[in-house]
């Protein structure tokens, strides 16, 4: 987006040519690497640009992605990064990071802060590296945001001290394994949206996030959204747009 301004700018100051415009809007759609086609409009559309998802792509195939969402002056994030693959960004990518616990490679960009707070809430420890992703995710989309962490249904009297914070929040992020039950509790007890997300921590019989993904689905506190097993990314991009 701040491309087009500074084209749109440049011909309204006679410093660039109708022709020069229309060239480059016409390579603005998406940028054809012959492996990927880069979708360079997505944050003119969408208020975010394209993620790149790391497993399955080479370091050399990131590291070109990467250098073509930073070229539009776009935030950058990597997410589900593998081993070593930060040690080989941080060396052609200056001032990326790394937060090793939700496996996410980041850049950000000045952005103008949302007035709005999304609250994540987790079940337990074992659900912070989801948390994680949606932190993080939420905070390179501009959010402000509070993270509440461990206040699962075994002791379910752990989230009441929160309420006046819950019930500050423009939307509301629930991580949960096990059974799940915890995103139907929160929604049972604010006026607020709830994004759940269901995790693959848990025994056997949880069929890695299966139980509390059908759990979610089946809520019976209306008010609910869920999305897939351990996707933070996906929550916080929907909580990010009901924020703004």
């Amino acid at each position: 987006m701040q491309r087009i301004v500074g084209l749109l700018d440049g011909f309204k100051k006679n410093r660039v040519s109708v022709k020069d415009v229309l060239k480059e809007l016409k390579k603005l759609p998406y940028s054809d690497l012959g492996f990927a086609k880069v979708d360079t409009h997505r944050h003119l559309r969408r208020g975010f640009p394209e993620a790149i998802y790391a497993p399955g792509k080479t370091r050399e195939e990131i590291a070109l992605i990467a250098e073509k969402i930073l070229k539009e002056k776009s935030p950058l994030l990597i997410t589900r990064a593998y081993k070593g693959l930060y040690d080989t960004l941080k060396n052609e990518i200056p001032g990326i990071k790394q937060d090793s616990r939700s496996g996410i490679i980041y850049k950000k960009t000045k952005k103008c802060r949302a007035k709005g707070l999304v609250v994540i809430v987790t079940a337990g420890t074992s659900d912070s590296n989801v948390a994680r992703e949606a932190v993080i995710t939420l905070d390179i989309m501009g959010n402000r945001t509070k993270l509440i962490e461990d206040v699962g249904a075994a002791g379910i009297h752990r989230i009441f001290k929160f309420m006046p914070i819950l019930e500050m929040a423009k939307a509301i992020i629930v991580i949960a394994g096990m059974e799940g039950a915890l995103a139907s509790v929160v929604s049972g007890i604010v006026s607020k949206p709830v994004i759940a997300v269901p995790t693959s921590a848990g025994y056997g019989a949880s069929f890695k996030g299966i139980t509390p993904l059908l759990a979610m689905l089946s809520s019976c506190s209306p008010g609910v959204s869920v999305v897939n097993i351990d996707n933070g990314f996906g929550a916080a991009y929907f909580a990010s747009l009901i924020n703004k």
